[in-house]
């Protein structure tokens, strides 16, 4: 790794570190999960979440995400379906009855963790942002003489990497209020606030997606 690269992944390091702190899908969605399931869902969810930054940083460095940000009907399809399925889990938020005593006292059933792991993934992958953020910011970093298909991918590593953390954070935070959502008196309100919450992010997803 030349000086020169390394000057501009360091750079990169604290664009994206910029990017995540800023509220987003991915992080309303994430304090959301937490809030009401707990740190362990949640960070099952970010797993999720950055296997899908890991997919698209792959897809840019072989040119299939810079195929999707030209096709507008592959783009409407991601920026929709994205939609619809914020719409969904706000659904499932709103009719939810609540988490059951083993969920409460802190046992997490494992399904529930696979659960969310696709939820966290499928949310990602469904939001062109993500795909465009890798084939307009990413190749602003990319430095001469090199392989661009290796710089790539190691901008892309960086770029999970600190949304993981960032990621992570929020998680570890919104879980610590987990009991005071799940308390009995609570809990219906509460989730069905956390369900319109998700529905502003499902329509603040197709607002700044439009074009």
């Amino acid at each position: 790794m030349d000086d020169a690269f390394a000057s501009s992944l360091g750079a990169f390091a604290l664009m994206a570190l910029a990017i995540e702190i800023t509220p987003g899908p991915n992080m309303g969605y994430l304090a959301v999960l937490s809030l009401s399931r707990g740190w362990q869902v949640g960070a099952a969810a970010v797993i999720g979440v950055g296997l899908g930054h890991a997919i698209y940083g792959v897809a840019a460095a072989l040119g299939v995400a810079a195929l999707i940000d030209a096709s507008p009907l592959l783009y409407g399809l991601l920026r929709w379906g994205g939609v619809a399925y914020m719409v969904w889990l706000a659904y499932e938020a709103w009719s939810s009855q609540g988490g059951t005593p083993s969920d409460i006292v802190g046992d997490v059933d494992p399904r529930l963790l696979q659960r969310a792991f696709r939820q966290g993934l499928v949310t990602n992958l469904l939001n062109p942002k993500a795909a465009i953020f890798f084939i307009a910011v990413v190749p602003t970093f990319i430095r001469p003489g090199a392989s661009v298909v290796t710089q790539t991918l190691i901008l892309s590593g960086v770029f999970v990497a600190v949304a993981t953390i960032v990621h992570l954070t929020i998680v570890l935070l919104a879980g610590r209020l987990k009991g005071f959502v799940n308390d009995p008196a609570r809990r219906r309100p509460i989730r069905r606030a956390l369900a319109i919450v998700l529905l502003c992010i499902a329509a603040w997803l197709a607002w700044s997606t439009a074009r």
